[in-house]
């Protein structure tokens, strides 16, 4: 039994969870590894070959390395949890006009409590993956941070996950480089890793086509929502579109409408099936409403606004603004206007390098004030 314990790994079968595993092992912790089996592609009638984290290519590779370094590697099928909760939220919010995020819902409704559910069977001590990201202990709250390489940070799909899980979670990676895990691997003769292409799409829709997808999951869809209006802010119909659920806020391009200028959705209304499209300038909002928090940093901030730098979406580089939290929700005030604030998209709240928290957003709208200066 190995002194720093006993550590459930969660190994996709791509270079940076395989590194996650080897540097533990290397460290000193006893390695699980486990691959999750989320979703069977075959079954949603996409074009694509399946890849990614749940093809058989990937659940070998990982098995391979944890039989080069002698830990035991399990494989477990969770594509009916996942498929319950993360495709049919999916689904419901774009049906509901809003744009969902299924990877930040997945890494805290799905992954983590199926680890650490097996790592209790396992009498694993901690679960690992290889997430861009740090935590540390302060003040009794377990605190995530950014990972050191800025551009791997993956601290934003992270603000989910509660304060008992954090407590038993590891995050190798985080003061690591993506260039210093391609050298390990290189170092350690896992050329094949290195060189193994990179999937980036939502696992379940591997083409990246989510309207052909809805298409196959709802029955009769197009006939359904076919028809709907294109309209300005000022109401004026300029067209029509294929269905709401088809677009996002702060589309542009595939709308199929020529006003000589470009156009971009601004706002999606379901119950008339309505699309309302403005020019760059009206995607623009300075405020918006949080709900479904999970406060990171602090218990919470009732009564006690404070400056905050906000991110509204994964590759956003973030927007000073003042956060004020009401019970559940959290009022964000921005210093200047934000682009193509999407309700069902995921708001993170930072201070500094530290995730305060997050939330899902509700709403986005426009408030008649200057924050000139925000208080420090």
């Amino acid at each position: 039994m190995s002194k720093l314990g006993r550590v459930l790994v969660a190994m996709s079968g791509g270079i940076d969870s395989s590194v996650a595993a080897v540097m533990l092992h290397e460290q000193g912790y006893e390695v699980v590894g486990m691959t999750m089996k989320t979703w069977d592609y075959a079954s949603s009638g996409g074009s694509k070959k399946e890849t990614g984290c749940c093809s058989l290519d990937s659940i070998n590779d990982a098995r391979n390395i944890a039989v080069q370094l002698g830990f035991p590697h399990y494989i477990i099928d969770i594509r009916e949890e996942f498929g319950d909760f993360v495709i049919n939220h999916f689904t419901d919010e774009y049906m509901a006009g809003r744009t969902p995020n299924p990877c930040v819902l997945c890494n805290t409704h799905i992954k983590w409590d199926a680890l650490l559910r097996r790592a209790d069977q396992l009498g694993c001590d901690f679960i690992a993956t290889g997430h861009y990201a740090n935590i540390r202990e302060e003040n009794g709250r377990y605190v995530i941070s950014k990972g050191l390489d800025e551009h791997k940070d993956q601290s934003y799909a992270l603000w989910g996950i509660s304060q008992k899980s954090l407590a038993r979670t590891i995050f190798p990676l985080g003061n690591l480089r993506k260039s210093e895990i391609r050298q390990m691997a290189l170092d350690r003769g896992f050329t094949e890793l290195v060189n193994k292409p990179e999937s980036y799409e939502i696992c379940f829709i591997p083409d990246n086509d989510y309207r052909g997808f809805l298409k196959r999951r709802i029955e009769g869809l197009e006939e359904q929502v076919a028809g709907g209006e294109f309209v300005l802010e000022d109401g004026t119909v300029v067209g029509t579109h294929e269905g709401y659920p088809f677009y996002t806020i702060g589309q542009r391009k595939g709308l199929g409408v020529a006003l000589g200028y470009p156009v971009f959705v601004t706002r999606i209304e379901k119950e008339q099936n309505r699309v309302v499209l403005g020019n760059f300038e009206d995607l623009a909002k300075n405020a918006m409403t949080v709900g479904k928090l999970n406060m990171v940093k602090y218990d919470n901030l009732i009564d006690r606004p404070i400056p905050t730098i906000t991110k509204v979406r994964y590759n956003d580089g973030g927007t000073e603004a003042i956060i004020e939290q009401e019970g559940d929700k959290m009022k964000v005030h921005f210093l200047h206007g934000v682009n193509a604030i999407a309700p069902g998209q995921a708001a993170v709240f930072y201070e500094g390098n530290d995730v305060v928290g997050g939330g899902w957003i509700e709403t986005n709208y426009n408030l008649d004030y200057t924050l000139d200066v925000l208080p420090s």
